[in-house]
């Protein structure tokens, strides 16, 4: 959430930066900005009336103690009246936050001044990419042809248990998750995160404090019994630990790791490009999490893109980075590089992880703040990244490395899945 005080302060800054994620921000800054100026107004004028009422009381006081009862209960007669008036303001007070508050929510984080302008996924900027893309003969399958062949992934069983996008793992499919699932961990807790296993149910705050809600209202599994959400990524419980606290500032950074599985609701038509693995209701990742000061977030962003680099290198898939454009990008993320592997079978690029940094935004909607001794508490930075997540990494692996005796496993898991190859 955007700080009302850079509203207050610079309000065509606001727009303008808005405008690069293609949202136009005028009447809703021109209504918060009067929202904001009816509530001071409001404030001041309670905060003026319970002085008086403070006055009114000691003086009461004083007449009682005097002998000057007529006095003093004519003094409380005005006492009374004052505080029907103040209890009036006080209400009119807290209409008006109400009102500010959910249209602070509406408006979208800031995004960086890296961030290029652009409306769709087409015009986000190739800033990195490695790897020789493989050539494979005609008689290449794609992922969901050979996860039937080898019986390692049944779709249809998913959708008898539950729905289309609940696959089913099977054999050696369900040991390569498993095995990717400990590589991911075990190469995160070596660069410093500090492994959680979080509730993959979280309560409305928790969505609202990372920003999922109420933008992403729609696209989460929401359990109405008892108002709670099936998480979309481990970034919520994980980021939310922090909610509400006041961390030294020689605590920072804070970084955790984590595996869940993950539940969206926008998986979207039918058709290639949502076949098989490429797009799932539910799927597994393991997120990393930082809790940073200001002055290092963007240095903290560049570790954790080289983090992720790391894993595809060392699982010898092909991949490409990009800077996502303005209209591309999350509603509250600040700066996002997405990382894409290329499918061989498939003949294109899949999306297996975004990483980000939110700067203040999640830390203002969830009290997030970090102190030196002595200073006042200010917003920390926040950031997350996916590394990695499961569906499309095990797509580009069994497209990219079957042969006619198999499918290959990097050399890199291996010794995680207790297997070289899906013969």
């Amino acid at each position: 959430m955007l700080q009302i005080s850079s509203l207050r302060e610079n309000p065509d800054f606001i727009i303008e930066r808005l405008s690069v994620k293609n949202f136009d921000a005028k009447d809703a800054v021109k209504k918060i900005l009067s929202l904001d100026e009816n509530r001071r107004k409001a404030q001041n004028e309670l905060d003026q009336l319970l002085s008086q009422q403070n006055t009114i009381a000691k003086q009461v006081g004083e007449l009682f103690k005097a002998g000057k009862k007529a006095e003093g209960d004519d003094l409380k007669n005005k006492s009374t009246a004052l505080k029907q008036t103040s209890q009036h303001l006080h209400d009119r007070l807290s209409e008006l936050e109400s009102s500010l508050q959910d249209e602070l929510v509406k408006l979208p984080n800031l995004p960086s001044a890296t961030v290029p302008r652009g409306k769709s996924p087409e015009e986000n900027e190739v800033v990195h990419q490695e790897g020789v893309l493989p050539e494979m003969g005609k008689e290449a399958l794609p992922h969901w042809e050979l996860a039937s062949r080898y019986d390692l992934i049944d779709f249809e069983l998913g959708v008898k248990l539950t729905g289309a996008g609940f696959p089913v793992y099977k054999g050696k499919g369900a040991r390569l998750q498993r095995g990717l699932i400990n590589y991911f961990l075990d190469k995160a807790t070596a660069a410093g995160y500090r492994e959680i296993q979080p509730p993959i149910l979280v309560n409305r705050d928790s969505g609202y404090g990372t920003g999922q809600l109420p933008d992403k209202d729609a696209q989460m599994y929401h359990v109405p019994l008892d108002e709670f959400y099936l998480i979309p990524t481990a970034e919520v419980p994980v980021t939310n630990i922090l909610r509400d606290v006041i961390v030294k500032a020689e605590e920072l950074p804070v970084k955790m790791c984590a595996y869940t599985p993950c539940f969206r609701r926008e998986a979207g038509s039918y058709g290639k490009d949502v076949r098989g693995l490429n797009r799932l209701h539910q799927f597994d990742k393991v997120e990393i999490v930082q809790v940073q000061h200001p002055e290092k977030s963007y240095t903290a962003l560049d570790e954790m893109v080289a983090h992720v680099s790391g894993l595809l290198r060392s699982l010898q898939l092909p991949f490409r980075i990009l800077r996502l454009c303005g209209g591309d990008m999350s509603f509250a993320s600040a700066l996002t590089y997405d990382f894409e592997v290329y499918s061989a079978a498939q003949k294109k690029w899949l999306e297996v992880s975004s990483v980000s940094n939110f700067e203040t935004f999640q830390a203002n909607r969830m009290k997030l703040r970090f102190r030196n001794i002595n200073d006042k508490p200010q917003l920390a930075h926040t950031l997350n990244g996916s590394a990695l997540a499961l569906p499309r990494i095990v797509a580009a692996l069994l497209e990219n490395n079957q042969g006619a005796d198999g499918i290959a496993i990097p050399d890199a898991i291996q010794s995680y899945c207790s297997f070289n190859k899906i013969p």
